[in-house]
């Protein structure tokens, strides 16, 4: 058996504990500090924006292209294997176009997608009324509906990954610290190899270290001796509770516009999110309620009925961002032959899971012991 070791269980490390679980000769470990999904996976909205991202070609389309298509069949393979209710939203997303907006843009954006075989359409005004009768802006001129894309429940992704993966075969352990890292050169190369670390005072050992850790995952890389930069960016939101649903109840997709969306959850329950607040000068980063307030008023200004809402909580998450690096970090740690790095995704940590997952299957691959 390969022995693998995830630290981490956001999104990101449940859906590598998944991925690798279909392989019986892994024999896969899981630890994380608190519980899953309780960093920057538990403040995320869980919007899918593939095919209507201007994201077209090399890695940061092929990434979301794979984890658009790869949700559709691993929403109902959860499900069934465990049996837990995963929200996940299949009516679309639709972004509201604002006048000045370059329209070519999009016609050319629209035109890319068919030849890639993705539906991405361009509505005008009326259209756009027909279909959200609730949007009342005039500076709104039309939308882009995306329907392929996709909304799914952070959260209850998260668990759901976690017990698939549990059901499979993969331990997990939760509230407990990862220390004391014992790293050698590899077969007398200048390459190192990671072989263990405590857990609680014992040692645990294993052939490969996969690094889910988003925001901590700096610490755990300087205590290997290559720190990997990843600083947070808050977002915070809110739940807004409306008598009744938006526009029509038989069509409800993700309504973004302005870099906000509104996520709706059904029951004439809402999400509104997200800000962008990023560290001050000493590397801090505090929730601004101004900020929040302005995203809430945003949102009301595209669609005043939400200003009729009652506010059932608010939330804030840091996102891992790499600094001087694009984002996501998915590759092996510097100097090191069996690290994995699969972190700092910022805001699409939700949506590249499972194609995060499946890179990192192959980067194992052939699963080699040491």
């Amino acid at each position: 058996m390969t022995k693998i070791a995830i630290i981490g269980c956001g999104v990101v490390g449940a859906a590598i504990a998944y991925e690798l679980s279909l392989f019986p000769h892994l024999q896969i470990t899981v630890f994380d500090a608190k519980s899953p999904a309780s960093g920057s996976t538990g403040a995320a909205l869980g919007v899918l924006m593939g095919a209507i991202s201007h994201k077209i070609k090399g890695r940061a389309w092929r990434l979301r292209e794979e984890s658009i298509k790869r949700y559709d069949t691993l929403i109902p393979e959860l499900t069934a294997l465990t049996g837990l209710h995963i929200p996940f939203n299949r009516q679309g997303i639709l972004m509201l176009r604002f006048a000045g907006d370059d329209i070519e843009r999009w016609e050319k954006l629209a035109h890319i997608r068919r030849s890639q075989d993705w539906n991405l359409q361009i509505w005008d005004q009326t259209q756009l009324q027909q279909q959200c009768p609730h949007i009342q802006n005039e500076r709104v001129v039309g939308a882009i509906y995306s329907p392929q894309d996709r909304q799914v429940d952070p959260v209850r992704l998260t668990q759901a990954l976690v017990a698939g993966a549990a059901k499979n075969g993969v331990e997990f352990h939760f509230g407990v610290k990862v220390e004391n890292f014992v790293y050698n050169p590899a077969n007398g190369s200048s390459m190192r190899r990671c072989s263990s670390f405590q857990v609680e005072g014992a040692p645990f050992e294993f052939d490969w270290l996969v690094i889910a850790a988003g925001n901590g995952s700096t610490p755990l890389t300087a205590s290997l001796e290559q720190p990997v930069d990843i600083r947070p960016v808050l977002g915070q939101a809110l739940q807004l509770q409306l008598d009744s649903p938006l526009g029509k109840k038989n069509f409800q997709p993700v309504i973004t516009g302005d870099d906000v969306h509104l996520v709706p959850l059904g029951g004439g329950q809402y999400w509104v999110g997200a800000t962008l607040e990023f560290p001050d000068a000493a590397g801090e980063v505090v929730e601004d309620a101004h900020l929040l307030a302005e995203v809430k008023k945003q949102a009301e200004s595209f669609c005043p009925s939400l200003a009729n809402a009652t506010v059932l909580r608010t939330w804030s998450g840091c996102r891992p961002r790499p600094h001087n690096q694009s984002a996501p970090v998915i590759q092996k740690l510097p100097s090191y032959d069996n690290v994995l790095l699969a972190t700092g995704h910022y805001r699409n940590g939700i949506l590249l899971a499972p194609a995060t997952a499946k890179t990192v299957r192959e980067m194992i691959k052939p699963y080699p012991r040491p």
